[in-house]
């Protein structure tokens, strides 16, 4: 982690903005979920430090801007994770209609394919495309095996 925060400090510090307090609280956070987060489940993370949430906004938008965080907008909501030091940069996400868990999908077939779409559609349309979202819709393998119970229940 530690080495995260420096590199962002860097960036930070690069680009003419000051390393504050708040903004490193934000980043901790990022840095130990293991899930994507909303702004508003960041301010209750943080709850304990006063860090308002406008204050969260402005911290998450520049982040945005120099490209350390990725949002993902699912229904007018954005979910933020790490961008530039994640493990995997490239991969698509899947959003549960059900409980609204955004699930990473780890498919090295799919993602290849993906890039490869990237690159055709670059080629003959003559584009530079610097950002893929992917998001799949459905039913996480929790909430279909609930429905899949419910069903079986109707049945007896």
């Amino acid at each position: 982690m530690n080495d995260i925060v420096v590199r962002v400090e860097k960036i930070l510090k690069d680009n003419g903005y000051k390393c504050t307090i708040q903004k490193l609280a934000i980043l901790e956070v990022l840095i130990e979920s293991k899930t994507h987060l909303n702004s508003k489940e960041i301010h209750y993370k943080l709850k304990d430090k006063r860090i308002g949430l406008s204050t969260i906004h402005r911290a998450l938008n520049l982040f945005k801007t120099l490209d350390i965080v990725k949002e993902i907008n699912i229904n007018g909501v954005g979910y933020f994770e790490l961008k530039i030091f994640s493990k995997d940069p490239f991969h698509i996400h899947f959003k549960c209609s059900k409980c609204n868990s955004i699930i990473d999908i780890k498919s090295k077939n799919v993602n290849l394919q993906c890039l490869e779409l990237k690159d055709r559609a670059e080629m003959e349309n003559d584009l530079d495309i610097y950002d893929i979202d992917i998001i799949f819709t459905g039913l996480c393998s929790k909430c279909k095996e609930e429905f899949r119970w419910q069903d079986q229940q109707k049945l007896e």
